[in-house]
């Protein structure tokens, strides 16, 4: 059962885990140095600890002590309570869903761990924003994919605003990092995946004929600003696209790939 720690000063030591959460640089830094990640909200804070990640501690005003008393009492960290004023000077910004919690990073899976069941993945090159990864993990989620593969350049899926975006689906999607990004597609071809990346190149296909009758499939999906690659554009076994009204191009990243999950879904 957890020990509450009424704390009135902000430059407590023990907050550190919680201190400027808006600086994206520094909680880089500091989550990769100690093996943490941030979960915000009860939802959130709840999921995570469902999903067997161990918190460091726990911050919360005096109201959504009741809230989280069930996960409270499950574990041994400590509960530091806290003014919700105290909390946005600590973090920087208005924690209005009243709760946060420190918790523990788990070593990521390897790749044959997490495509060992797979049969609809999803493959992310360089897509940095926060928002966009949580997004797409909560997407893919929803509708029914098993994996998401993530290139070593891709925004950091348990930062706090991508677990955020995810509803916490960031915790019970498995996803990995791809040790190898050079041949990462024709290693996922090894394994019986075909690969479909979604491209405005001329030879792209429309999307619902591109995935029909696919066993094993990836959607690859490419950086907000420049998209896919030239090299995993051409490595990939099918180009798709979703056909639009004139005028328009393309979808958001994140939109794109709903849009896709749900199409490929259906096959």
């Amino acid at each position: 059962m957890t020990t509450l720690v009424e704390i009135d000063d902000p430059q407590d030591p023990r907050l550190a885990d919680y201190r400027d959460l808006r600086d994206v640089e520094l909680r880089k830094h500091l989550e990769a140095e100690h093996g943490l990640f941030i979960a915000e909200g009860e939802k959130v804070v709840r999921r995570a600890v469902e999903a067997g990640y161990t918190p460091r501690s726990f911050l919360m005003a005096p109201r959504w002590l009741d809230g989280l008393a069930d996960v409270l009492d499950t574990s041994e960290a400590a509960c530091f309570v806290v003014s919700e004023e105290m909390a946005e000077e600590v973090t920087g910004f208005h924690v209005h869903r009243g709760a946060l919690a420190s918790l523990q990073r788990r070593p990521l899976p390897s790749l044959d761990e997490v495509l060992e069941q797979a049969r609809s993945v999803l493959v992310l090159e360089d897509i940095v924003d926060h928002t966009n990864v949580g997004a797409i993990l909560r997407s893919g989620a929803a509708l029914g994919f098993d994996a998401v593969l993530l290139a070593p350049r891709c925004a950091d899926p348990l930062y706090r605003r991508s677990i955020k975006v995810a509803m916490g689906a960031v915790f019970t999607m498995p996803w990995t990092r791809l040790p190898d990004w050079r041949d990462a597609l024709p290693s996922l071809g090894a394994r019986g995946f075909t690969t479909v990346a979604l491209t405005l190149t001329d030879d792209a296909t429309d999307i619902d004929e591109a995935v029909a009758g696919l066993d094993k499939v990836a959607l690859v999906l490419g950086s907000e600003g420049h998209g896919l690659s030239p090299r995993w554009e051409g490595l990939a076994d099918r180009r798709a696209v979703i056909p639009m009204r004139a005028g328009i191009d393309s979808l958001n990243v994140a939109a794109a790939t709903a849009v896709a999950c749900y199409v490929t879904a259906r096959r």
